[in-house]
C-alpha cells in the first residue's frame, strides 16, 4: 500500500475510531463484492462512522484528496450500485452504526430514523406504537432504510401505499463536499421553492448520502385475507385486479404474480421453502386485502369476487388461507424468488414496468422472443402485477457462461430484447431495482438524451470532481 493510502488509513481512523475502519484484505471481502458475486472491487478502507458529524468528516476528507466515496447499506442491491469499482482509491461508507430512531409521533403519523436501520427495525419500531411503515420485501431483515431511500425501493406493498419516495417526508444528506443538508422536516405540506429531497431518493448515492430520514406511518392492518389463485394466463389476472377493485377499493393491498417456471425454480432449489399447491397452471396470483378495522371479514368479499371469476372462466381454482400460517407459507414461495433464481444458475434478471393495458402483450412478446433467441435459457417471471411492474428473468445454465465475453454477449442479446419489448409498450426498463452497474449501458441505449443530459447536469453541479459513487448510473467520464 501506497504512503498516500496509509496516510489516509491514519486519517480515516482518526474520525471514527480504529476499529472502525477496515483495510484492504480478507475482512473486507463482504463490502466490495455484490451479494450476488457478480461484481468485484477494491477499496483503500471500509470506514464506518458513527453520527452524521462523522459522515461529514469522513466526506470532507476524501474530497479533499480525490478518493472516490461509494455509499453502501445493506449491499443487497440487485444492479451493483453499492460495489466499488476495481480503483485503488475508493472509500467505502456503510451507516451500520447509525441505527438510531430519533423520533416517533403516532400523533402525525412519523418516524425519524438514521439510515443504517435495517428496514424490519423501522417496521417494529412503527409496530411498537401500534403504527405501519409499509415498505415491505425480501431483504427487509438485512438492508438498510438508507439504501432503500436511495434505490426507490419498491416491493409489495406499493399497489396500495406507493414506492419509497411516496413514503419520505425529509431528509437529511451530507453531499459530496461534505456540508449536511438537514431536511428533517415532518411536514406533511411544504410549498418552499423545489423539492430537494426529490433528487436524492433514487440517486443511488451518486448525488450524496443519506443518512436520517423523516417517513410517514399508517394506521396498522388489523384485519385480512389472503387467496391464491390458478391462472391460464396474465389476462386474467388484470380483469381479476379489476373487479377487485370495484368490490373492495383501497382494501387490496398486494397483487403478487408468478410464472410456474418461478415457482418450479423455487421448489427446485430453495429446500425450506414448502409449495403449499399444486402446479397445474401457467399462472400464480397472490391477492391479499386488508383493512385498518379489527374484526371485518375480508374473506366474505374476497371469496365473492373469487366465486365470480371462476364462474366467469377467470381463474382454474382458488386457494382462499384460512389462517396466518397457510398466509405465510404462500407469501413465502413470493419472498424467495431472488434465492431460488440465484441457486438455479446465471441470472439475467430485468426490472422492466409497462402500462397495466399492455402487460400482457409484453409478458408474451418478451418470453416468445427469449426462447426464440436462447433455447437453453428458462424464462421465470413475477411481479407486481397491479403497479405494471413484471420481473422477466432469464436463467442460464452456468455451462454456458463460462467464458466471460459469451456471457456478456448472451446477456447484451437478452437486454436488447427486452428493452425493445419495454420500449414498444411505452415501459421504463427499471422499475425499483436502480441503474447501478448493471443497467447503465441500458439506460444510455433507451433513455431519452434530454433526461440524460439533465441528469448530468445535476450531477456536476452537485459533485464536480465525480467523487461520489462513480460509476453508477453513468459511465465513467459521462458524467
Amino acid at each position: 500500500m501506497s504512503d498516500a493510502f496509509q496516510d489516509a488509513l491514519a486519517g480515516l481512523a482518526a474520525i471514527v475510531g480504529d476499529k472502525h475502519v477496515i483495510a484492504s484484505g480478507p475482512d473486507q471481502e463482504p463490502y466490495v463484492v455484490d451479494w450476488r458475486g457478480r461484481y468485484h472491487g477494491r477499496a483503500v478502507a471500509v470506514v464506518k462512522p458513527g453520527s452524521t458529524a462523522e459522515v461529514a468528516a469522513v466526506v470532507k476528507f476524501c474530497a479533499a484528496r480525490r478518493l472516490a466515496i461509494v455509499p453502501q447499506g445493506g449491499n443487497t442491491g440487485m444492479c451493483g450500485a453499492a460495489t466499488p469499482d476495481d480503483r485503488a482509491g475508493n472509500v467505502v461508507i456503510r451507516l451500520d452504526r447509525m441505527r438510531a430512531v430519533r423520533d416517533v409521533s403516532p400523533l402525525a403519523n412519523t418516524i425519524t430514523v438514521e439510515a443504517g436501520c435495517i428496514l424490519a427495525e423501522v417496521q417494529n419500531a412503527a409496530r411498537d406504537v401500534d403504527r405501519y411503515f409499509p415498505l415491505s420485501l425480501g431483504a427487509e431483515g438485512s438492508c438498510q432504510i438508507g439504501g432503500n431511500i436511495s434505490t426507490n425501493a419498491g416491493g409489495t406493498a406499493v399497489l396500495r401505499y406507493g414506492p419509497t419516495r411516496d413514503l419520505v417526508l425529509g431528509l437529511e444528506v451530507v453531499l459530496p463536499d461534505g456540508r449536511v443538508l438537514n431536511g428533517l422536516r415532518a411536514l406533511r405540506k411544504d410549498n418552499t421553492g423545489y423539492a430537494l429531497k426529490q433528487l436524492f431518493i433514487g440517486a443511488e448515492g451518486t448525488l450524496g448520502i443519506v443518512t436520517a430520514a423523516v417517513l410517514k406511518l399508517f394506521a396498522p392492518p388489523r384485519s385480512s385475507a389472503l387467496a391464491l389463485l390458478k391462472l391460464q394466463g396474465v389476462e386474467q389476472a388484470l380483469e381479476i385486479m379489476q373487479r377487485l377493485r370495484g368490490a373492495v377499493g383501497d382494501r387490496l393491498g398486494s397483487l403478487e404474480i408468478m410464472s410456474r417456471s418461478q415457482v418450479e425454480a423455487i421448489a427446485a432449489t430453495v429446500p425450506h421453502v414448502t409449495i403449499p399447491f399444486e402446479l397445474t397452471t401457467p399462472w400464480y396470483l397472490i391477492v391479499e386485502l386488508t383493512d385498518t378495522l379489527a374484526g371485518v371479514d375480508l374473506n366474505e368479499p374476497l371469496a365473492a369476487v373469487l366465486a365470480d371469476a371462476m364462474e366467469a372462466g377467470l381463474a382454474d381454482d382458488a386457494i382462499l388461507a384460512s389462517n396466518l400460517t397457510q398466509a405465510k407459507a404462500i407469501w413465502s414461495v413470493r419472498h424467495s424468488v431472488s434465492e431460488g433464481n440465484k441457486r438455479s444458475g446465471y441470472v439475467v434478471s430485468h426490472d422492466s414496468v409497462v402500462p397495466l393495458e399492455r402487460q400482457a402483450a409484453f409478458v408474451n412478446n418478451v418470453e416468445a422472443r427469449i426462447k426464440a433467441a436462447v433455447p437453453h435459457a428458462k424464462v421465470v417471471m413475477h411481479g407486481h402485477i397491479g403497479d405494471g411492474n413484471i420481473h422477466v428473468v432469464a436463467l442460464i445454465d452456468r455451462v454456458h457462461c463460462q467464458d466471460p465475453d459469451t456471457t456478456a454477449r448472451l446477456v447484451a442479446h437478452i437486454n436488447e430484447i427486452v428493452d425493445d419489448e419495454t420500449a414498444a409498450q411505452d415501459g421504463a426498463i427499471s422499475a425499483e431495482h436502480g441503474i447501478g452497474i448493471t443497467n447503465r449501458g441500458r439506460l444510455a441505449r433507451v433513455a431519452d438524451p434530454l433526461d440524460i443530459e439533465l441528469m448530468r447536469d445535476i450531477k456536476q453541479l452537485l459533485d464536480p470532481h465525480r467523487l461520489m459513487n462513480p460509476g453508477k448510473i453513468f459511465s465513467m467520464g459521462v458524467a
